[in-house]
């Protein structure tokens, strides 16, 4: 199956992506855990406490994109990368080049964002019933 040129570059950036990520984690693959000689004070060991947070954070940030690289990867494989999975339209190349990994045209996301804004947590309350959901203008 040949792949459009828009599509194949694509690819091509979520394989680099995902290569530079991968490595990067094995170059940088350090313990999660304080060093004794970073006990020495309290002022050592809160600094060491931070940079662990910080790194674990980096890390997980690092494996949900790749869980998102692998996606648009299979969504090329089966030929439906750039259709919103919403409404089935093209999304835009405009929106592609900003966010390779979209699944969602502007339009979508935007009513999706809406959505989202009802409620601090993206739900709406059941306690309340629909008809007391607040409306967005």
């Amino acid at each position: 199956m040949k792949m459009p040129n828009r599509v194949l570059k694509f690819k091509e950036l979520f394989e680099e992506q995902k290569k530079g990520l991968l490595y990067s984690s094995k170059v940088f693959s350090e313990e999660f855990t304080v060093k004794a000689e970073d006990m020495s004070d309290e002022a050592d060991l809160s600094s060491a406490e931070l940079e662990q947070s910080m790194r674990m954070r980096l890390r997980s940030r690092e494996a949900l994109f790749i869980k998102k690289i692998d996606e648009a990867l299979e969504r090329i494989q089966a030929g439906s990368f750039g259709v919103c999975e919403s409404c089935e339209l093209d999304i835009e190349q405009s929106r592609l080049e900003v966010r390779p990994t979209a699944t969602l045209c502007l339009n979508c996301k935007e009513a999706e964002e809406v959505r989202e804004a009802r409620n601090a947590d993206g739900r709406k309350s059941k306690s309340m019933g629909a008809k007391h959901n607040l409306r967005i203008a």
